[in-house]
C-alpha cells in the first residue's frame, strides 16, 4: 500500500499536516493507494469548495458542521452524519455554513493531491 502513513497500516492522525487548499478550506491526506484515497477537509464558516467535477467517483461524510452541497445543480444542506455522493465527471461543490469537517473517499485515488 501506497501511504502517507510511514509505511504503517495505521494512521496517526495528530502527525499528519493540514494543507491550506484555498481560503478558509484546509485538507488532510488520511491515507491512500493507487484505488482509494481517504481525505479530511477542514472548512471555517463561508469556505467554499469550489463547483468542479474529476474523473473520480467520491463519496463525502459530514463530520461536523453544516454545509450546502451542489451535485449536478442540485442543492442541500446537510450537517453531522449526512453523506453525499458525486459520481465522477459530475459538477459539485461546498459552502460551508458553520465551520465543520468533511471527510472524503476517492476512487481511484487522486494523484492531483498528492503532487
Amino acid at each position: 500500500m501506497n501511504t502517507n502513513a510511514s509505511a504503517s497500516n495505521f494512521i496517526d492522525n495528530e502527525h499528519l499536516p493540514w494543507q491550506e487548499v484555498e481560503k478558509g478550506v484546509h485538507r488532510k491526506l488520511m491515507a491512500y493507494d493507487e484505488k482509494l484515497m481517504l481525505v479530511k477537509v477542514r472548512f471555517e464558516t463561508g469556505g467554499i469548495g469550489a463547483l468542479h467535477q474529476h474523473p473520480h467517483s467520491q463519496i463525502s461524510l459530514v463530520e461536523s458542521g453544516v454545509f450546502e452541497i451542489e451535485i449536478a445543480g442540485e442543492k442541500r444542506r446537510l450537517g453531522q452524519g449526512d453523506a453525499y455522493y458525486a459520481p465522477p465527471d459530475t459538477l459539485h461543490g461546498a459552502v460551508c455554513i458553520e465551520a465543520g469537517v468533511l471527510i472524503d473517499v476517492f476512487s481511484p485515488m487522486r494523484e492531483d493531491f498528492i503532487k
